[in-house]
């Protein structure tokens, strides 16, 4: 498959995955600006957040992070770990992840002192992906005693 046959999500992506006694639900929201005043009836119920970033996309990254700054802001997220993966860094000229990084980091007081983290990856390789999802799952059950996770038992 070629990267020119690869599209953004548009609406609402449902998956899942179970990784030990963790069920980790994915919902893949669509970042176009109109979709994004739908996040925050997800962020109820979300362990952990994780924000795809397109490192081959210079002249929107602002945007991306104006975006995530608004999202992290909000009181229903407050303490969930968050994993910003900049992703396809397999492409050449692409940004790497501290050009990412410096943008991002101005959401650092927001942030807070939730675990959060930046790793560069590729969803077309997988390089980086295995890794994140590991990251999330073990902050997602450090946190268990503030925000509980579903275990896969408990629900379908």
């Amino acid at each position: 498959m070629s990267l020119s046959k690869i599209t953004t999500t548009v609406g609402l992506n449902i998956g899942k995955i179970d990784i030990g006694s963790v069920r980790l639900m994915f919902w893949d929201l669509g970042g176009q600006e109109e979709l994004q005043s739908l996040w925050d009836k997800y962020y109820a119920e979300s362990h952990g957040v994780i924000y795809v970033v397109d490192s081959t996309d210079e002249e929107r990254l602002e945007d991306s992070w104006k975006a995530f700054d608004e999202m992290i802001e909000s009181e229903a997220l407050e303490g969930v770990p968050v994993i910003v993966l900049a992703n396809k860094q397999d492409v050449q000229g692409c940004l790497n992840v501290d050009q990412i990084k410096s943008l991002f980091n101005q959401s650092a007081a927001k942030i807070g002192r939730r675990d959060c983290k930046m790793q560069g990856v590729s969803a077309l390789t997988g390089d980086g992906v295995n890794e994140s999802i590991d990251w999330i799952v073990q902050c997602v059950e450090r946190n268990s005693p503030w925000r509980p996770p579903r275990l896969k038992d408990d629900s379908s």
